[in-house]
């Protein structure tokens, strides 16, 4: 090991997730930083036998956001697409980080959508007998609640809108008058939503979560798991820009969905737009006006 290199591992990789890394995998003969991550550092690791890829972040923080993001990596490898393979998970007094397979992502293969529109139908086949799970998790860098329930709309009320419409009050980001719209939305939910059972859901779905491996196909990361209404997963997949039409040809080819789809997309991406408001601030506010304003 050359001293630059220990120069670089030590600028960017914590000295406490180094000992643990050299107990856990062995001595680290490579390391390199790796951007595109909001909210954790992250960076591929090479020893004499593997290669992984590695994220960390301080406890105070985020706690448990590591254990938990392996928790929902192992519930989604239940399914057909590609999950990254969870080596481990470490929590300290300082840091935590999670270490992954490294996954050397090709350009997508042909059937690319077609693979990833069949792979999140079957994933929404696996069922569960209550909406949520049965320990919370994040959402981006917001703890979401996943109080286990039989009823979809209450918990989709409770659990999801109401925490996030809490804290934008808290913050200054809405006011009275726009929580009171949420409060005439709800009231009219369940001639709205369709009730199914709940389904297995990334709960985090857009192009940015979605990667590929090394021969083009689909590999689905970063998820803020649950099980809900497999709508959420869809109607996420259009907030930022949409999936291509193959996509939700062969999803709904696998696993039909009946009604008014596109009504129930603007109700479901309520969800993450509160998110981006509280994490990003009122450039979300329009888009959520509009939707409260064709329902209520």
């Amino acid at each position: 090991m050359t001293n630059s290199f220990i120069f670089e591992l030590m600028a960017y990789l914590p000295e406490e997730i180094q000992k643990w890394l050299n107990t856990r995998i062995g001595t680290i003969d490579s390391f390199q930083t790796v951007g595109g991550g909001c909210i954790n550092y992250t960076g591929s690791i090479i020893t004499k036998n593997a290669s992984y890829f590695v994220k960390w972040n301080k406890v105070k923080d985020f706690p448990k956001i590591f254990h938990k993001e392996a928790l929902g990596l192992k519930l989604l490898s239940q399914g057909i697409i590609r999950i990254p393979e969870v080596i481990d998970n470490y929590e300290g007094e300082e840091f935590s980080c999670l270490l992954l397979e490294n996954i050397k992502p090709a350009p997508k293969t042909k059937n690319y959508w077609q693979l990833l529109g069949e792979g999140l139908a079957h994933q929404h086949k696996i069922t569960s007998q209550k909406y949520g799970l049965t320990h919370d998790n994040y959402m981006g860098s917001l703890l979401q609640d996943n109080s286990q329930s039989e009823d979809w709309i209450g918990f989709f009320i409770s659990s999801r809108l109401k925490p996030q419409i809490k804290l934008a009050r808290d913050k200054g980001l809405m006011d009275e008058y726009i929580s009171k719209s949420f409060d005439q939305l709800f009231d009219q939910l369940d001639s709205l939503l369709e009730i199914e059972r709940p389904a297995l859901l990334h709960g985090d779905l857009w192009n940015g979560n979605i990667m590929t491996d090394d021969k083009g196909r689909p590999v689905l990361i970063d998820p803020a798991v649950y099980f809900g209404n497999r709508e959420v997963d869809l109607a996420m997949t259009q907030l930022f820009g949409g999936f291509d039409d193959a996509f939700y040809e062969a999803y709904l080819s696998t696993y039909p969905i009946s009604g008014d789809l596109d009504a129930r997309i603007d109700i479901y991406n309520l969800y993450p737009l509160l998110i981006h408001l509280n994490l990003f601030g009122r450039g979300y506010l329009s888009q959520i006006l509009t939707t409260l304003n064709r329902f209520t």
